[in-house]
């Protein structure tokens, strides 16, 4: 009994290794007969042929094992698994050969209670009739099913029965294990200090907030900043309009073009002042210093940008002497052709809108008809789908047919085969038995020609370590002595001493100390040569200044003098003209206003000498805006020529 029980718990072992999803059972069942050689040929064969039943018919046993776990042993562990697999498997080939007394001895050598739980479900006529041989059917044939296995187990009933009747007595004889009164652990409390009670905390007075300020005016008004930048801003606006007016009544007559054989109009006139102002405003504000700034020291950037400026614009200003010399005129012609091209390109837009506007529609059309047709065609294709679908469905229920039968003639085969396996498991058991022992042999054999190898490289080692310990023992010369004045003598271009090296560095650093003396030297005197340069610059462009304000000087002078013209006293008498013909208007509707007054109350209206102190103020005013503006054109009129003259010095 002892033999069978170690057979079994070797197979249970082995099938705890197996795993279906991974392994194969050919390889497993090769593996496990080279780690069984060991054992006698008897065990060797039991176990392997209890092995290989229960890989072949594992999915047979684990519906039985399955479905007790899920039914009747839920309190069993995982663990005992395979030993339910076994002991289904001994039921259902091997209880024939083995016989029911020797079965019986294996299942009560195994624990009561599980074998007991086990059996009683397993033999039980309802499961083996009803859901354990619908679930073999699915696997094998029913009629292979109940002949081979159903029928067997029934007639096997009375004898199982009474087996079961057996455990269940000796589960019953079972002493329950005695409890030992063990002593109970009292627990006892710590013996710690009592912690003193908290002091109640004096309250803490409530702070008193100081009263906070209020929020100042200024934060919902517009800031100053801004009022003053609306005023600069207007100011900035009325000084550009003077100038502008002023550069326009100044302009030179060869600076307004004109057409060949045509007077002059005004339009044009008007058109070339407004193209010319933003070359006028743009010299201005290069020319323009007010007399009150302080002088700004320039830097070397500032005052070569400003002598390339004054060379620009005497460059242009010859530049446009030229052309005018030349005869340039004006563009009239390129204005009339430019605007043929753009209303033929307006056209040709317009055309091409209408183009694509009926291109548009006409895709549209296009796609409609498109989608038809692809829905027709959708239609017909889907037709042929399912006539193809038909006749698919005829020929897959023929094959199945054929299938079939092709299955059951298989499995004829197989059950033919079945028979003759075991004595071809033996076959196979020998052959490898003598080719692991062949290989047992040629691996000793290679152990020991690795040992005396290895024996050889030892004494190979030794020797060396003795040799290289009696070289260091000996003496050996650690100082050196070097003579400084001696030349290696490697062989090598340049060879020298090391005192020879050093007096040619000497030599070395003199002569880069004198190189970089020249170069400070040189330095020196481009720094001089460059300040020398600017200064030159500063006086060209000091000089440039002073002749554009004395040409300004000039040029106002002649204006004055132009001014002071008879045609002045007669625009100041067409001014009085008028001043006395609003003093009349004014003085006729006030009287109107008198009269009207003294129809509705029989007191007079009082008289209207208070109107006459502000006209006064309006005139004085208008008086003292117009002697402004007469000032800043002077201060213009004085840069402005000192900057014409310096161009022309420059130009001559």
């Amino acid at each position: 009994m002892a033999y069978y029980g170690k057979c079994i718990e070797t197979v249970i072992e082995q099938l705890n290794k197996f795993q279906p999803e991974k392994d194969s059972p050919e390889q497993f069942l090769e593996a496990t007969s080279t780690a069984l050689q060991t054992l006698s040929p008897q065990k060797q064969a039991f176990i392997l042929e209890l092995l290989s039943g229960c890989l072949e018919y594992w999915k047979l046993m684990a519906v039985v094992v399955d479905a007790f776990y899920v039914r009747a042993g839920w309190l069993c562990p995982r663990a005992d698994y395979s030993l339910f697999q076994v002991i289904c498997y001994l039921a259902m080939f091997q209880l024939q050969e083995l016989g029911f007394q020797l079965f019986c001895d294996i299942v009560k050598a195994q624990p009561v209670d599980k074998m007991h739980k086990f059996l009683g479900f397993f033999f039980n006529p309802l499961n083996l009739c009803s859901w354990i041989k619908d679930e073999w059917s699915l696997i094998y044939e029913t009629a292979h099913v109940r002949e081979n296995w159903i029928d067997p187990l029934m007639r096997w009933q009375p004898e199982v029965q009474e087996l079961i009747h057996q455990l269940e007595e000796v589960m019953a004889n079972q002493l329950p294990l005695s409890k030992t009164k063990a002593r109970v652990t009292e627990p006892k409390e710590f013996n710690l200090t009592v912690p003193r009670p908290r002091a109640i905390p004096v309250p803490e007075p409530v702070p008193v907030v100081a009263k906070s300020k209020p929020v100042p005016r200024s934060t919902y008004q517009p800031p100053k900043e801004q009022q003053l930048l609306e005023m600069a801003k207007r100011f900035n606006r009325w000084k550009a309009e003077e100038l502008l007016l002023q550069a326009n009544i100044e302009e030179m007559r060869c600076a307004v073009p004109r057409s060949q054989g045509k007077p002059p109009i005004q339009a044009s006139k008007k058109k070339l002042q407004l193209q010319l102002m933003p070359q006028i405003m743009k010299t201005s504000k290069l020319t323009f210093y007010k007399p009150s700034e302080v002088p700004v020291k320039l830097n070397t950037a500032a005052i070569l940008r400003e002598g390339s400026l004054y060379q620009q614009q005497v460059e242009k200003e010859l530049q446009r002497v030229d052309q005018l010399v030349d005869g340039a005129g004006d563009f009239s012609e390129f204005l009339e052709w430019q605007k043929k091209m753009q209303a033929k390109d307006r056209e040709e837009e317009l055309t091409a809108g209408e183009c694509r506007r009926l291109l548009g529609k006409l895709s549209r059309e296009e796609a409609i008809l498109a989608r038809q047709h692809v829905m027709q065609e959708n239609k017909q294709k889907a037709n042929q789908k399912k006539e193809e679908t038909a006749e698919l469905l005829q020929q897959c229920a023929e094959r199945r047919l054929q299938e079939e039968k092709s299955m059951k003639e298989l499995v004829e085969q197989v059950t033919e085969a079945q028979k003759n396996i075991k004595l071809v498991q033996m076959k196979l058991l020998k052959d490898r038995r003598q080719t692991v022992q062949e290989v047992m042999e040629e691996s000793r054999e290679l152990l020991q020609r690795s040992a005396e190898t290895a024996k050889e490289e030892q004494k190979r080692r030794c020797e060396l370590i003795s040799q290289l310990r009696a070289l260091e023992t000996q003496p050996m010369r650690k100082g050196k002595l070097v003579d400084l004045t001696q030349i290696p003598g490697y062989g090598l271009e340049g060879e020298m001493s090391v005192v020879e090296l050093r007096e040619r560095l000497a030599l070395l650093k003199e002569s880069q100390r004198r190189e970089e003396e020249e170069k400070r030297d040189q330095i020196i005197q481009g720094k001089r040569a460059r300040s020398q340069e600017l200064q030159n610059r500063m006086e060209q462009i000091s000089l440039c200044r002073a002749a554009m304000g004395r040409s300004a000087a000039l040029r106002w002078e002649e204006k004055k003098a132009r001014s002071a013209a008879p045609g002045v006293s007669s625009q100041d008498e067409r001014v009085l003209e008028l001043q006395r013909k609003v003093e009349e208007k004014v003085a006729e509707r006030r009287r109107k206003q008198a009269t009207l007054k003294s129809w509705g109350r029989p007191r007079p209206a009082p008289t209207s000498p208070a109107a006459r102190p502000q006209a006064h103020q309006e005139q004085q005013h208008w008086r003292d805006l117009q002697q402004s503006r007469e000032r800043r054109l002077r201060t213009l009129q004085l840069s402005t020529s000192a900057a014409g003259h310096g161009r022309r010095q420059e130009a001559a």
